[in-house]
Parts: C-alpha cells; structure tokens; sequence
C-alpha cells in the first residue's frame, strides 16, 4: 500500500469525520438554542393517545410505509428510498471495513453483498436522476444542490461497487477515488440538503409530542 493510500484510507477520512461531527454539534447546538412553542390548545380526542405515544409513533412512522398515503400509494418510490439508503450505509461501512478490518473487506461473501446494496442504490440514483431532469414538477421544486447531491452520491455509490473488491493488484485509482470521495462526501454533507436526517429526530418529535397532545396522533384508522 502506498503512502497516499494509506493516508487517504486513515487520516483523510478520521479528519473528514471530525470535521463533520464539529459541525453537527454546532448545528444541534443551534437548533436547541430556539425555545420551542407552548401548546396553546387543550388535549383533545381520544384518550388512548398521548404525547409520549404520538413521539414514538412518529419517530417510527418512516418504517411504516402503509401508514403514510405518498408510500401507500407509491409503494415503489418507498422501495427506491430503501434501497438508496441502505447503500448510504454500505458505502459508508466499507470506508470503515477497509482500513480497519481488511480480513472481512476480503471476503467474497462480503464483497458480493456491498455490491450488491451499492450497485442497487446506484441505479435507483440513476432513475432518481431521470425523474428529476425529466420531470417538469420536479424541476420546478429542484435547486442545485438537490442536483450536485443526488449526482455525487449516485457516483460515489458507482465507485464504491468498484472498490468492493479492494483489488491493489491492478493499481489504487478505485481505491483513492473512493477514499477521496468519501472524505469530500463527509466534509460535504452539514452543508448541504443530504443533513435533513440530522434534523429528523427533533422534528418528529416536536410533531409527534404536538399531535400526541391533541389526540390524533397515532392516527386512528376505521375498521
């Protein structure tokens, strides 16, 4: 392994991640800082929901598909936005698996699977793409950083199938590629609209706890 490699599996990537969890402290710093809302009307509805229980419903609810009518009647798009998550995950793990536990990033089990989960999310990014360019609503809603994002994880997710092999053999350009996209991916990410699941715990929770209150959340749904 060459010196370059070796710094851009190891110190790149450690610098990035701190970077990135310096930012977010000040972000959740930030967003604590604002004093939230009173309720200002009175518990009402049914008495089987509370605020604790409208919470944890609503921290849960992205799990849910049949619970919201976009995934109940889209249920595609829900498989789409599983699918790219879980290479979200993948790619990031194997930045980790590489420089820390090089016996499993051998292994072809190991191998098959994170191509399969990076191979799947690049192509549901592909069709995320399309639908984006081609679709005149989604154009009109869509700013350049929705653009660069989608575009850089679509490609990040490309070459992290190409680096499951950790093939050193034939050269580190996939390698190196990889490593130094994941570092500006981390260093990218506070900043741009990729941090939302930052927010996603405080937000359902001030909804949950607010639509708990008011007794209508879990929604009760008819027999």
């Amino acid at each position: 392994m060459s010196e370059s490699l070796h710094f851009a599996e190891h110190t790149l990537q450690e610098m990035a991640l701190v970077f990135m969890g310096i930012v977010y402290i000040l972000r959740v710093r930030w967003f604590l800082s604002f004093k939230a809302g009173k309720e200002r009307q009175a518990a009402t509805g049914s008495s089987n929901t509370t605020p604790k229980k409208g919470i944890l419903y609503s921290w849960v609810n992205i799990a849910m598909p049949w619970a919201m009518e976009s995934t109940r009647s889209k249920p595609f798009m829900y498989i789409q936005f599983i699918i790219f998550h879980l290479g979200v995950v993948a790619a990031i793990g194997h930045s980790f698996i590489v420089p820390y536990a090089k016996g499993l990033a051998a292994s072809a089990n190991y191998v098959l699977i994170l191509q399969i989960f990076t191979g799947a999310a690049f192509l549901v990014g592909v069709l995320r793409l399309i639908r984006r360019f081609g679709d005149k609503y989604m154009r009109a809603i869509s700013t350049p950083d929705d653009y660069f994002s989608l575009i850089l994880l679509t490609v990040w997710f490309f070459c992290a199938f190409l680096a499951a092999p950790h093939n050193l053999v034939d050269g580190e350009t996939v390698e190196l590629t990889f490593f130094w996209m994941t570092a500006f991916f981390l260093i990218y990410v506070p900043f741009s609209k990729i941090s939302h699941y930052l927010y996603y715990p405080f937000t359902r929770f001030y909804f949950g706890k607010s639509m708990g209150h008011r007794g209508v959340y879990p929604m009760q749904r008819g027999k």
